[in-house]
This record gives structure tokens, sequence and C-alpha cells, in this order.
């Protein structure tokens, strides 16, 4: 459906909105009345990419009604679902099979919660902070799934349903702040790597978008992620993704409140994390920081008699192998800037090039022809 509406936009906004309209009902009542778990969120999905597609305004006081009750029962049944499955556990019929049954009606009702975090996504992008009043029946509920008895999974979501509204309704989000700083806090060191991702992030979006009023809480979360990024098994498949998020946030932390933190301790450190090449997104966030340290000539980056250049090579050869590094964003071609004006001085460019290797050199001449 998020297809159709694209392709009705070449017929005119009228035309969009007039198909909107006739969609956006349906939509919301099926999400209300499905019975089949698997056509539920396909349907939650697509309900969330249209509101992505149409934006600010493309729902009315009463589909914001409607959505908040099915949204609040929704809550309201994974959390009744989740007893009841506690009860069958304890039951003397309890076996292998029953728990796997149970775990199969527990990895959908957690499919069924991403989708309420996929549509409250959509909607914060698209509304920002004029639908926190909206989100308030919904926060007792979603302040419940992050406390520290729930399943990892709830804890995961939830912090990622907080992420957003950090993220899109920033500074705003503060009133709200006394449900999630101490939970994001604590769980960036949790042991699941899911739920330190979402953390992770939630600490980098406050930085970077939430007001003065967070200050306090960056210079509390810069040693906690440090303390993960700098654990013995940070690397491992398992929690790469979560340790780039913290190197992520670190980098924000210092670009965005470089009042919180001591940044000409912090960043060598931060330099020797690069590059990211897991989490995309965040990969381009780190290189664009990168980009403003050079461009700005920083000492510490740069190092005396520019000693770190061959360094800042390696970062940007890695960054381009493991495709961390898009073509098409503004990013790729500050980095290619950079190497190019390297390029220009001699004896310089040939002791940096020196210290790659020949797959470093290539993807080096490789962003130079794209960017």
């Amino acid at each position: 459906m998020p297809l159709l509406l694209e392709c009705a936009r070449v017929r005119g906004p009228e035309y969009l909105t007039q198909m909107w309209h006739f969609m956006c009902d349906a939509l919301i009542k099926a999400i209300g009345t499905e019975p089949d778990s698997d056509v539920l969120s396909e349907i939650m999905h697509s309900f969330a990419k249209c509101i992505e597609v149409m934006g600010d305004g493309c729902l009315n006081n009463e589909h914001f009604e409607e959505l908040g009750g099915i949204l609040k029962a929704k809550l309201e049944e994974h959390f009744k679902n989740q007893e009841l499955r506690q009860v069958k556990r304890q039951d003397e019929d309890y076996d292998e099979q029953v728990e796997e049954s149970l775990q199969d009606e527990d990895d959908n009702d957690v499919y069924i919660l991403t989708k309420v975090s996929d549509i409250l996504h959509s909607i914060f992008s698209s509304y920002k902070e004029k639908v926190l009043p909206w989100f308030e029946q919904l926060l007792p509920l979603i302040v419940n799934l992050i406390c520290p008895h729930r399943p990892w999974p709830d804890r995961q979501w939830g912090l990622c349903i907080f992420d957003d509204v950090i993220e899109h309704c920033s500074p705003a989000s503060f009133k709200y702040a006394e449900y999630f700083l101490r939970p994001m806090l604590q769980y960036v060191c949790d042991n699941s790597p899911e739920v330190r991702q979402a953390a992770a992030y939630g600490l980098g979006v406050m930085a970077q978008y939430g007001g003065d009023n967070y200050r306090p809480f960056c210079t509390e979360a810069l040693p906690l992620l440090v303390r993960v990024i700098q654990s013995g098994d940070s690397k491992t498949k398992e929690n790469v993704n979560a340790t780039e998020n913290c190197i992520s946030a670190v980098g924000k932390i210092m670009k965005f409140k470089p009042n919180c933190v001591n940044v000409e301790e912090v960043l060598p450190h931060w330099l020797s994390w690069l590059p990211l090449h897991e989490d995309k997104e965040e990969a381009v966030q780190t290189f664009s920081y990168l980009c403003d340290l050079i461009e700005s000539n920083h000492p510490i980056v740069l190092g005396p008699n520019n000693t770190n250049l061959p360094k800042i090579f390696s970062i940007i050869a890695e960054g381009e192998m493991h495709e961390a590094i898009k073509h098409e964003d503004p990013c790729a071609k500050r980095l290619a800037n950079v190497v190019r004006q390297v390029q220009t001085s001699g004896g310089l460019w040939t002791e940096c090039i020196s210290q790659l290797s020949p797959e470093q050199q290539a993807a080096i001449q490789e962003l130079l022809n794209s960017a």
C-alpha cells in the first residue's frame, strides 16, 4: 500500500489524499480486528510505511483516538499473554514440547510489539512533539516494557520507543525523562546486546537532539559507554552492533555536547575505535564528525606534523572496504577531498599510502574515482 501511494503521488496531492482517506480507515480497523498474527504484522508494517509517505496531517483526531485505543489494547494483550504463558509453565503437564509452543507464541507477540514500535516511530517522525499529549495514554505501558524484570525483547523495544521520543520530540521529551533516563543509563551495560544497542542509540540522540537539560546525563553516560566499548568481547559478532552504537554515541556527545566532556582526552580513544562498518547509519555519523575534525585541522586528530594522517587514511580505507561510506552521501565527497588535499603534498601522500595494504590502497582509489 505505501508503494501504491507513491505511485498515486504523480496524479497530484488531491488524488493522493483521496486515496489515503480510502485506505486509512480500513487499515486502522484491520489492525484492531485481524486475528492472524502474520497478516496483522503485515498490515501494521504497511500502515507505518503509509504514515511515513503521507507525513504530518495524515491522521485526524478520530484516527488518533481509534488508533490510541487499539495500540493500548495490543500492549495490554502483550502483557496478559506473557502472564498466561508463565501460568502454563507451572502446569503439571508442562514439558519441552509445551515450552516450544509457548516460545512460538512469545516470538509472535514480540513481532507484533516491533510493529507497534514501527507505527509509533512513523507517528513521532511525522508529527514530532505535537503528538506527545496523545502518546501519554500509552506511556504507562511503555514504561512497563522497560522494567528490569521484563524479558529483554520488551526492554529493547520499550527503549526503541523512548529513543524515538528523544530523537523526534526534543527538547520537549525531557518532560518524560523521569521514566526513561535511569533505565537507559542502566541498560547500556545490560547483558543483552540488543538492549545495550537500544540504550546506546538513545544516549546518542540525547546528545544530538536533546536540550541543555540532558547535559549532565551525557556526562554520566560517557564512562558507561567507554566501559562497553573497551570490554574484551565488544567486537564479537553478537556484540559488535551494540559496541558501534556506543562508539557513535561517544562521538555525538563530543560533537553536540562538547562542554559535557573533556574532548581532548576522549578524542584519541575515539579515533582508535574507528571505523564502524556493521551499523552503516552510525558509520555515516562518525565519518561526518571525523570530517568536521579534519577540516577544522584539529591538532589531536591530525597529530604533530600530521603524523596521524596515515591512521586516518587507514580508517577511510577500511570504511570504503566495508561499504560503510555511501558514495551518494555528502560525507564521501568530504572524505575524498581530504585524500585529494594530501595527494598534492608529495612526501606526505607517499608516507600515507605506503603504510596501507594493497587492498586499502585500492579502496582509497575507489573512493577517489566515485566521489
